[in-house]
């Protein structure tokens, strides 16, 4: 765990330099990494997490890295991590404030933008499936996922609103699910 600072910092580094797009394409890298490669957290602490960090006001990349440093290594670890994360995007941006305004009407580099838009897109989406599966969204359920999405979308709801009522669902969802667990337990010990 000695170099854990350092390895962490490389690595949400590596995830901001080659991702396009935000948080939500950084998903599959940070994913492959934390997951996958380091083990640093399982599938089910990932998809709690990513729930998390998109619900905790700031940016994504930066909420994710700082919980996995806290986890791993404290308050350093923390720093490093996020630190790592932020300083790529910082780079890219002052670098292109510095140089885009005198290249952003060439039509190369209109080309360029336009091209990236659908890689984006796919980026953010094919997690999701995944995701969903991890998620346990099934055919049963999926109604769910679509309908805050187009409430969000169509309806204008504000999402703080959405978050509200799922946290208070999964409570109670949590609680009638806690309380069949000890009826069944604390009752003649057959189960149907």
């Amino acid at each position: 765990m000695k170099g854990i600072c350092w390895e962490g910092f490389k690595c949400f580094f590596r995830i901001g330099c080659f991702t396009i797009g935000g948080g939500y394409a950084m998903i599959p890298l940070i994913r492959a990494e934390v997951v996958e490669r380091r083990k640093w957290l399982s599938e089910e602490d990932f998809l709690d997490l990513m729930a998390l960090s998109q619900a905790l006001p700031g940016i994504f990349v930066v909420n994710f890295s700082i919980y996995i440093g806290q986890r791993l290594r404290g308050l350093k670890g923390s720093v490093s991590m996020a630190a790592g994360a932020v300083l790529p995007s910082f780079l890219i941006i002052l670098l292109i404030a510095m140089c885009f305004h005198n290249y952003s009407q060439w039509p190369v580099v209109e080309a360029v933008f336009k091209g990236i838009r659908p890689a984006v897109v796919a980026l953010i989406a094919a997690p999701c499936v995944g995701l969903a599966r991890t998620a346990g969204i099934r055919l049963t359920n999926v109604w769910i996922p679509i309908f805050v999405a187009l409430a969000i979308w169509l309806g204008h709801v504000s999402p703080v609103y959405v978050i509200a009522l799922v946290a208070v669902g999964g409570f109670v969802y949590g609680r009638i699910v806690q309380q069949e667990k000890e009826d069944e337990e604390g009752g003649d010990g057959i189960r149907p």
